[in-house]
């Protein structure tokens, strides 16, 4: 090991070796016996999903909560670094970073494709096709990708950046647990933490790669009418290996800063030639319609766990606990990626932004691709059908401009496939060499060659059911390992707010008979 860290000429960590063999391990493993670890894993997912899926709902549900009293805490005046630090980023590129790393290639994969299943295929509550039904699709669609998802995202980020920034500690997730825990981070405890983030970051990224390349593979059928098989996805995961690497080298400003720029742009591009094509008003309505439903029934649905309904039940698990379990894999990888472009920030402004602005462009975005794919399902019933990774280009040629939205949307989902490789293997190179946020460039080829890989050699062989499979599982230990990041930051927060006398009392009172008014103490601060 001694020989080979001397090759790579950079400081790898104990957790970097135990991930890497944990994650060729179970490649071999997927590999050799594909079917009996399919099925094994696959008992493990619904095990947890049917036996913990209340857990999840409640845990995601006391995160929500968490981000809304840091909002109004007096703690969120406390900034992401030293008192007087400003931004790093502008906040448009930084929102347009953590956008297309936390959501991107997500929203165009199931944009058209879950309010279209949930009214057509498998409702949530009422009668398929009703009216009840379309209005649950798009409430639940909304609720799927609105404030729980983002306030996972959120808390996990908020956590590392405010160790790493305010407190000066390393950019690991083990770090954040040092108010419970003190040195006993240090040790086993914390290698294991580290571990299991490099291992849910490399499962994570190497699923979206070959979810990824199915979907342009996808698009690419019905835009040049290029087949879809495993040639044609093995050159997809080729061509945005060399993309993603050249982007990862080039480092944040030049590389993730600039494509998730340019994802923001041609996302609003494509949303709106979809507005102009499609029944806008419609759609514009279903937006105002679905937020209200959503705000009305959000502490239901964030509940709802089925009970007594086998039907209902199983409904719910495989879409929301299937969701937030996919979230909660996903936020280490994200959580960091986060952490990273915020320093600056206070904590106030990190919770709103990241809960908020995400949120509600998701909304916008089912709210148009919703309509649009519903709406072509009442001219072509098949497109219900379609997989989900063509559902969207089928829905295209039912419009006009069909071509042209299909080339958007292929070139969209591969901009959004290297950001989210991108981000991911910069991640990984971070935690490889025990948080530097400056990592070595070999270590990031390693990882960008390595999950690339894994997922080419698995999208052969029919493996990447295994890698959500195990990428499910993994939420389940990161769902406990949450509530005690998020009980450890409030704790230190607190502890903090109490040292700087940070209180929501007001600083100064009008006099008697003297109220303050904008519009004539602005006009008194100018005579001074």
């Amino acid at each position: 090991m001694q020989k080979i860290k001397k090759l790579l000429k950079t400081d790898v960590t104990l957790s970097f070796w135990i991930a890497l063999i944990a994650v060729i391990l179970l490649v071999i493993l997927s590999l050799v016996f594909s079917t009996s670890i399919e099925n094994y894993t696959g008992q493990i997912r619904e095990a947890l999903s049917y036996n913990c899926g209340w857990f999840y709902l409640l845990m995601v549900l006391l995160l929500v909560g968490v981000c809304l009293v840091l909002m109004l805490s007096p703690a969120g005046k406390i900034r992401l670094g030293d008192p007087g630090s400003r931004p790093e980023y502008s906040t448009v590129s930084w929102i347009a970073m953590l956008f297309s790393a936390g959501m991107g290639i997500g929203l165009v994969f199931y944009g058209a494709a879950e309010p279209l299943s949930h009214f057509a295929v498998q409702a949530p509550e009422a009668q398929l096709y009703s009216q009840d039904a379309l209005r649950d699709a798009f409430k639940y669609s909304f609720f799927h990708y609105g404030i729980h998802a983002w306030a996972i995202y959120a808390i996990v980020g908020l956590s590392i950046a405010y160790f790493q920034f305010r407190k000066k500690e390393s950019t690991l997730l083990s770090v954040t647990l040092k108010p419970l825990f003190g040195s006993a981070v240090d040790g086993i405890l914390g290698k294991l933490v580290d571990c299991l983030t490099i291992f849910a970051t490399v499962i994570g990224v190497a699923t979206s790669l070959g979810s990824g390349a199915m979907q342009i593979n996808g698009g690419l059928n019905g835009l040049l009418n290029i087949p879809v098989n495993y040639g044609v996805q093995l050159t997809i995961i080729i061509v945005a290996t060399i993309l993603f690497m050249t982007s990862a080298l080039s480092g944040l400003d030049k590389g993730v800063k600039v494509l998730s720029n340019f994802n923001m742009v041609l996302a609003g591009l494509l949303m709106l030639v979809s507005l102009v094509i499609g029944d806008s008003v419609k759609m514009m309505n279903t937006f105002s319609e679905t937020l209200g439903l959503y705000l009305q029934d959000l502490l239901r649905m964030s509940t709802r766990t089925g009970a007594g309904n086998a039907d209902q039940q199983a409904w719910i698990n495989s879409w929301t606990v299937f969701y937030w379990a996919w979230w909660l894999a996903w936020s280490p990888f994200v959580g960091v990626f986060i952490a990273r472009i915020s320093r600056g920030r206070t904590i106030r402004e990190f919770v709103s932004y990241v809960l908020l602005i995400p949120t509600l462009f998701s909304f916008l975005w089912f709210s148009v691709f919703g309509v649009l794919s519903t709406d072509a399902f009442a001219i072509d019933g098949s497109i219900a059908e379609k997989p989900f990774e063509q559902l969207l280009f089928a829905t295209f040629d039912q419009y006009p401009l069909s071509g042209i939205l299909s080339f958007i949307a292929v070139l969209l989902v591969f901009s959004f496939f290297i950001t989210s490789a991108d981000s991911a293997t910069f991640v990984l190179a971070m935690q490889s060499e025990g948080g530097s946020i400056h990592p070595n460039n070999k270590i990031k080829v390693i990882w960008g060659i390595l999950v690339s890989t894994i997922a080419a050699v698995l999208l052969r062989a029919g493996g990447i059911n295994v890698l959500q499979n195990v990428l499910i599982i993994t939420a389940f230990p990161f769902a406990i390992l949450l509530v005690l990041i998020t009980f450890s930051l409030l704790k230190e927060l607190n502890y903090e707010r109490k040292q700087m006398g940070l209180t929501i009392d007001p600083k100064r009172y009008p006099k008697k008979g003297s109220p303050f008014r904008s519009y004539e103490d602005d006009e008194e601060d100018e005579d001074e």
